[in-house]
């Protein structure tokens, strides 16, 4: 009679060994899988709607859902991805033809350097050497942008593939997510309301976060955008897109934009421009968060400015640029897990829905 203990040791050696096969079969696409599961979380209520509508029917109302988010995800990303390579191509060539009136960055310095030069003397002439050694650095980068030209567009197959990926998982995840949910309860040696806890977290975590924190910024940046091309601040979609990204950092944020902008307008001598985007910086930039804020998160779990902002910066570094939702993603995951720690460790602490 074979020992009991040795088949259950061989198995676990089996299942071991069909995990790590899987994993690396998996790996390629983890990063759109991991997309697909945040964006069935944050459509789910959306989705089920659309069923409704539908007459129950889950598969149509799924593949509705994929439908509009494509209309809705590949159109704004194909503009603000091309509006951003022209803006910098055009300010990358202005920086190689020397025409520094053209550059944002050029001109910045140049005329400050001339407003401050009766009260300070030489400084025309150092924020001259410091825009010319900003040229230097430029074409440097622009020698390196065309040398790798055929690495980036040998990755645009990928990034199809991935899409393409991301999209059939999330009809399948919206259509059949309630089913998936149910075998890993099943699976899971924790408690079934404990398995709930961690699942109605990541839920949490995942609305509040996309909802919160992202939404905010990516509405910062598109506010941003709005009062530089307003005010006449050249690259506005470009500056933009980095003051959205700005937005995630606790106490800095679209001011790492806008205070070079206003202050760009001044030193030029556009003081009403400046005072009106001064204006916009403070009403229509800086209060969204307080205004948006509690009615985009409302009572979720709502993680600190400087989680977040390390957790996304952690994330991008680990995963690319999908980290920017898995890293806060992973943090929550990481706090559900401690607060079930805790309750088990000490039953009198009820856990907190």
């Amino acid at each position: 009679m074979v020992n009991s203990k040795l088949q259950l040791h061989f198995l676990l050696l089996l299942l071991a060994g069909a995990l790590v096969l899987s994993f690396f079969i998996f790996r390629p696409f983890l990063a759109p899988l991991a997309l697909a599961m945040v964006f069935a979380v944050v459509l789910q209520p959306f989705y089920r709607r659309v069923v409704r509508s539908m007459g129950n029917r889950e598969s149509i109302g799924a593949l509705v859902t994929v439908v509009i988010s494509i209309v809705c995800v590949l159109l704004p990303l194909s503009f603000l991805g091309t509006r951003i390579f022209q803006e910098s191509v055009g300010v990358y060539n202005s920086l190689v033809t020397n025409d520094g009136n053209a550059n944002f960055a050029v001109s910045f310095f140049k005329d400050t350097g001339r407003a401050l030069e009766g009260s300070i003397p030489g400084s025309a002439r150092f924020f001259e050497n410091l825009s010319v050694d900003l040229d230097a650095y430029a074409k440097q980068g622009l020698t390196w942008l065309i040398a790798h030209v055929g690495v980036a567009l040998s990755g645009v197959s990928v990034f199809v593939l991935n899409l393409f990926i991301f999209f059939v998982a999330l009809y399948y995840l919206l259509r059949d997510g309630k089913k998936l949910k149910q075998a890993l309860v099943s699976l899971s040696p924790l408690e079934d309301k404990d398995d709930e806890m961690v699942f109605g977290r990541l839920a949490l975590a995942v609305n509040s976060v996309i909802k919160g924190n992202l939404t905010i910024a990516l509405i910062q940046g598109v506010m941003t955008a709005i009062g530089l091309t307003i005010f006449g601040v050249p690259n506005a979609v470009l500056f933009g897109t980095i003051a959205a990204v700005a937005a995630l950092i606790p106490a800095v944020g679209t001011a790492l934009v806008l205070a070079p902008a206003t202050l760009y307008l001044f030193v030029t001598g556009d003081t009403i421009p400046g005072i009106g985007l001064l204006i916009w910086w403070i009403f229509a930039v800086g209060l969204i968060d307080n205004f948006l804020g509690p009615k985009l998160v409302g009572r979720g779990m709502r993680l600190h400015p400087l989680f977040v902002l390390l957790s996304v910066l952690g994330g991008i570094a680990l995963f690319g640029p999908i980290g920017i939702f898995l890293g806060p993603l992973a943090l929550s995951l990481l706090f559900a897990f401690i607060t079930i720690y805790s309750y088990l460790a000490d039953p009198q602490r009820a856990p907190s829905r």
